[in-house]
């Protein structure tokens, strides 16, 4: 028996070996087919995997990673070996013996082993395709050049800097100075002219500090100034993130620009490496106060003066204008003494010297100066040297309602970019703007009141975009002025309080708001707060927007008599109303917009002195109960608009409007429609054409084409079409015969879109002189928007029609038939922007040498699209192309 079982074993060991042989020869054809298959599924991954690199290269700027780009051509190299071993496979297959056996059996055996390796190896390789992420991006550049007209008067300061920053001992450096006076400018500066040039620092990094400082988004601008990979960083926590921070500065020679600072930050606290003597590194930091100068430890403190005088004057007649100051010899030697006046400070010559631009007499200029003369030199701290230049433009505005407007810009938050129709319709709410007077009036009041404190650089902004900001040393300036008027009033101070960013609202600083007459809150954690609430028996304006509402305090409102304006816009927690509102008898205004509110309470009715009601966006709103907008007798404006293909409406919209058509104060709607039958209401009636100022028409099945009367183009002033598939034509009712219709009828018409209409015919909006935004988008059948025919020529012809003289934006988005603007060129005195993304047949813009005048028009497009447009010479073409930037 010892002698049999080695046998067996040699045996067993043999037979083994010859099956696996055998198994290699006769499994050939089934191991091929495996190993194509598991190819392709690997080539499959190959490319999905490409895309995906491809897009981060493409879109983020990015750069694949080492291990993506070696599996990539890993992959390569395994699919031309795979293809050489199928074709062997193949023809190994074709030369078997009776079909069955093949002819060589070494050869089958070699092939049938490599198969199966080979199987193996793919296998193994497509199991390592699966990556967290496939690039990282690439680095950005050391400097990013900050936007800087021209300085004057900073030439000397940045001399001064530019030596310390080469003294290896001041690692840290403090620019202080009061508001208005140049700091960040100087900064840009030293950003621009010194790190600009220079090649020895590895990453200089711009941060915005401000009131109050948020650790977080310092880091978030750090980490992305970085090139850190937004999914290493976007869940870590705080502490998480300064350990990532310091370890990648720890080994660089940074910069860090520090811009507006309030008090001490604590840079370790943020990541940011303590300046040691081995490295170049550098911090700069401007501030109001030189005592942050102290805090942050600064080697070197140096003080921003004012300009000198003859530097002020400089600057002084560059916003005045030669031609006012040639004009009379009187005018430029009472510039001398105005500019004296301002000490030197550039934000009060700046807006002083703009306001003295419109006098054009030396008695004008005269007046002015002693106005000027007659406010106090001397104010604690900032207000010292400031305020009372700031306050000499703000009593020359032309009356007390845009001084009231003015002081209220400064409830929104510092940095806030405040919708100009928010704006306007607080101001209508807490009755600036006459509460008797149509509100359409009101809002151009509104409109024109924005345009004059953005002139007299009390707001800041494009004068004619849709939105304004207030400068932080005017918010100040407003904030302090308030409280100054309560005083000369003798009444209380302190009457308005505006905190943002509060993580909770403890009960002893509300008792400080007691007698407040304004309280407004953002972004703020007011839930335990307000319930410690004591009586606010003054208060008039509550706004708590962005508060993590999901519900109000019980019994607040009983403490709040007297109030009249209420805005709980942009909780979107917030899905009941409480009852206790709708017992607030003095309430004029009422916001409710972007909240979560699913039913209106029935005693909504009982707010008769309620004058504006807005809910726009509110998410889910089911239910508005029938009989209670119609009790609401003083409402002038009602503003309920949806979120484009977020909300479902269930309401009874018809119901709605047939209440609305019950208020005879009710003067301004802005209003979106979803159904055919609240179309064919609007339609009909003559007092919801008066009234509805802005209109939406939302996908309403079934509509095909909408026969606007002349009395409804005559009030609109916005128009927008969303989602309608079955719409097909717009067309104008005139109502009289066409010999009578100008296009003075449609003055109101400002802003037309057009998204995601299969097919409009735009020829109507040559009746729209005043229109200055045209939108079109996803209209796939649309070949022209002004249609070119007998009966369109004749008409413009007759009517003299001005086509888009006051457009300012026209957008035009995935518009593949388009083919056509306008068949001629146009002058466009207004247009400051041209889209054209997605029209590929667009091959002419109306362009002409006439509209080349307008130089300032830019053209934004396709660079494929923008090679094959065709111009009225080679001239034309080089005149915008320095103007044409693609997407």
């Amino acid at each position: 028996m010892d002698c049999v079982r080695p046998i067996l074993e040699v045996a067993t060991c043999l037979w083994d070996c010859t099956a696996k042989r055998v198994a290699y020869i006769r499994e050939l054809e089934e191991n091929l087919n495996s190993l194509k298959s598991l190819t392709e599924e690997l080539s499959n991954l190959s490319k999905d995997v490409m895309v995906s690199v491809e897009r981060e290269e493409e879109l983020q700027q990015s750069r694949r990673t080492h291990e993506v780009d070696g599996w990539l051509r890993a992959v390569q190299v395994m699919e031309a070996e795979v293809e050489e071993i199928l074709q062997n496979g193949r023809q190994e297959i074709q030369q078997k013996c009776l079909g069955t056996c093949p002819k060589n059996c070494r050869s089958s055996y070699r092939l049938g082993k490599i198969v199966s390796r080979k199987i193996d190896a793919v296998t193994e390789l497509k199991g390592k395709g699966h990556f967290d992420f496939v690039a990282h991006r690439l680095p950005c550049a050391p400097v990013d050049e900050r936007p800087m007209g021209k300085t004057v008067g900073l030439d000397l300061m940045f001399e001064k800097v530019r030596r310390c920053l080469e003294d290896e001992q001041v690692r840290s450096i403090g620019l202080y100075g009061i508001g208005g006076v140049g700091k960040t400018t100087l900064l840009r500066k030293i950003n621009n002219e010194y790190f600009g040039k220079r090649n020895d620092f590895d990453v200089v990094i711009w941060i915005v500090v401000s009131k109050p400082i948020s650790i977080e988004k310092i880091q978030e601008v750090i980490l992305k100034k970085l090139s850190t990979p937004e999914h290493i960083w976007k869940s870590s926590s705080k502490e998480e993130k300064t350990a990532e921070i310091f370890k990648l500065l720890k080994a660089k020679n940074f910069v860090i620009l520090l811009d507006d600072m309030w008090e001490r930050l604590d840079l370790l606290e943020v990541g940011i490496p303590h300046l040691s003597d081995q490295t170049k590194s550098r911090v700069v930091l401007t501030t109001r106060s030189e005592r942050v100068c102290d805090e942050m430890e600064v080697h070197k403190r140096m003080r921003v003066e004012c300009l000198t005088p003859c530097e002020a004057f400089s600057l002084f007649c560059d916003k005045v204008g030669e031609n006012i100051l040639n004009s009379h010899p009187d005018i430029k030697r009472l510039a001398k003494i105005v500019v004296e006046e301002c000490k030197g400070l550039p934000l009060a010559l700046i807006v002083i010297g703009r306001s003295m631009a419109s006098r054009k007499t030396p008695r004008e200029w005269e007046q002015a100066l002693q106005v000027l003369k007659s406010y106090p030199a001397e104010f604690s701290g900032m207000g010292d040297q400031v305020f009372p230049i700031l306050k000499f433009s703000y009593d020359h505005l032309d009356n007390d309602t845009i001084k009231s407007c003015f002081l209220y810009c400064s409830i929104f938050p510092e940095d806030h970019e405040i919708l100009n129709e928010d704006l306007i319709d607080l101001w209508i709410g807490e009755g600036f703007l006459n509460k008797f007077v149509d509100i359409h009036k009101a809002h151009n009041q509104g409109d024109e009141i924005i345009r004059s404190l953005k002139l007299a650089c009390l707001l800041e902004g494009d004068v004619s975009g849709d939105t304004c900001k207030m400068h932080d040393v005017i918010r100040d300036m407003a904030l302090w002025l308030s409280c100054e008027l309560s005083c000369e009033s003798r009444e209380e101070k302190h009457k308005s309080f505006v905190l943002e960013d509060v993580e909770l609202i403890e009960a002893y600083e509300i008792v400080k708001w007691k007698e407040a007459q304004r309280i407004s809150l953002w972004h703020s954690n007011i839930k335990e707060g307000l319930s410690l609430s004591p009586c606010f028996l003054n208060l008039q304006t509550l706004i708590l927007r962005k508060s993590n509402m999901k519900s109000l305090p019980i019994g607040f409102f009983q403490f709040t008599p007297v109030i009249r304006v209420l805005d709980l816009s942009e909780n979107e927690e917030l899905m009941e109303l409480p009852l206790e509102i709708c017992r607030l008898e003095s309430l004029e205004y009422l916001n409710l917009s972007l909240t979560s509110i699913k039913m209106m309470p029935i005693e909504l009715k009982n707010l008769t002195k309620l004058r504006c009601l807005i809910l726009n966006y509110v998410m889910g709103l089911r239910e508005i109960p029938s009989n209670v907008l119609s009790c609401l007798q003083n409402l002038q404006m009602f503003s309920m608009q949806h979120r484009i293909s977020l909300d479902i409406v269930t309401y009874d919209e018809v119901g709605v409007l047939q209440e609305l058509e019950y208020l005879q104060y009710l003067s301004w709607i802005r209003i979106s429609l979803l159904t055919l039958p609240a179309i064919q209401k609007y339609l009909t009636s003559l007092m919801l054409q008066k009234c509805v100022r802005h209109l939406v028409v939302w996908r309403c099945p079934g509509l095909k084409v909408v026969e606007l009367p002349l009395s409804a183009l005559q009030r609109l002033t916005v128009l927008q079409f969303y989602s309608c598939n079955d719409l097909e034509r717009v067309k104008i009712n005139m109502g009289l015969s066409r010999g009578h219709i100008s296009n003075s009828n449609f003055h109101n018409l400002v802003r037309v879109d057009i998204i995601g209409c299969r097919f409009l015919d735009l020829t109507w909006l040559i009746y729209a002189p005043s229109l200055e935004f045209l939108s079109v988008h996803h209209s796939h059948k649309m070949e022209e928007i002004i249609r070119s025919d007998e009966c369109a020529d004749s008409e413009i012809e007759q009517q003299n029609l001005s086509i888009f003289s006051r457009l300012v934006e026209l957008r035009m988005f995935d518009l593949p038939n388009l083919k056509s603007i306008y068949k001629q060129a146009l002058p466009f005195p207004s247009l400051k922007k041209i889209y054209a993304v997605g029209c590929r047949n667009l091959r002419k813009l109306p362009l002409n040498s006439n509209s080349a005048t307008n130089t300032s028009i830019i053209i934004v497009g396709d660079s494929s699209w923008w090679e094959e447009l065709e111009w009225e010479d080679d001239n034309l073409k080089r005149t915008f192309t320095s103007y044409f930037k693609k997407l």
